[in-house]
């Protein structure tokens, strides 16, 4: 049974989550401030597979949420919700280390898909081209197990998150091709490729600390000037 951990200070959204989740066979605890979500996430004990975060929270956001969330280490995959049509807050949430977004207002069928889509951690396992058992990649020194979510360095294993190892999926499905930053967009995080961010260039910088032997003069993620990244094994 799948722990979810939902974040939400209205009290009727935050219980109707709760009943929703439950009634589909999960886990769910709620609080409804960013310092105990901390609290929570940051605690080794904590066990949760999925959170779902409210943008505007009181006592801390939910962006410093996040990034206290992703700086200690914890890779929960994490659904944001904002408000309609805010791109700023959605991209900035990207940024900070969420997973997925949802605008609200939202349909339960739509959050109960994506809380799914999050859990299940196969979107890039090729599980979609009916490889159950998807053979792992060698990238230089590293070892990159797709079914696991994990790399295999020199220097020990690494966890990704969802949009990671999404990112690492795409740059490899297209080995030796030049990727636009507007196409690892829509293709990983599913947004326009037009769309201001700079989110590609921040997770390709993680990507980098994890299999380059030298992250300030990459061998095998690459930029192309003016286009996008390579990837060179």
């Amino acid at each position: 049974m799948a722990k979810i951990l939902v974040v939400e200070d209205e009290e009727h959204l935050a219980e109707g989550l709760r009943f929703n989740l439950e009634a589909e066979g999960y886990d769910v605890e709620t609080v409804a401030d960013g310092s105990s979500a901390v609290g929570r996430l940051t605690d080794p004990e904590g066990g949760y597979e999925a959170v779902i975060l409210d943008l505007m929270l009181p006592e801390m956001g939910g962006f410093e949420v996040a990034r206290r969330t992703r700086a200690a280490g914890n890779l929960v995959p994490i659904l944001i919700l904002t408000a309609k049509d805010a791109t700023p807050d959605l991209v900035r949430g990207l940024e900070e280390g969420a997973d997925d977004y949802l605008t609200k207002p939202f349909h339960l069928d739509e959050l109960l898909a994506r809380i799914r889509g999050l859990l299940r951690r196969r979107r890039w396992d090729g599980a979609e081209s009916g490889d159950s058992n998807p053979q792992p990649a060698i990238v230089g020194e590293t070892t990159v197990h797709f079914d696991r979510f994990e790399l295999d360095t020199p220097r020990g294993t690494v966890r990704l998150t969802t949009r990671e190892i999404g990112l690492l999926r795409a740059l490899i499905d297209r080995e030796g091709e030049a990727v636009t930053r507007g196409e690892l967009l829509e293709e990983v995080w599913g947004l326009r490729p037009d769309t201001k961010t700079r989110v590609v260039d921040s997770f390709i910088v993680r990507l980098r600390r994890y299999i380059e032997a030298d992250p300030a003069n990459p061998e095998h993620i690459v930029s192309v000037r003016g286009h996008g990244y390579r990837l060179v094994r």
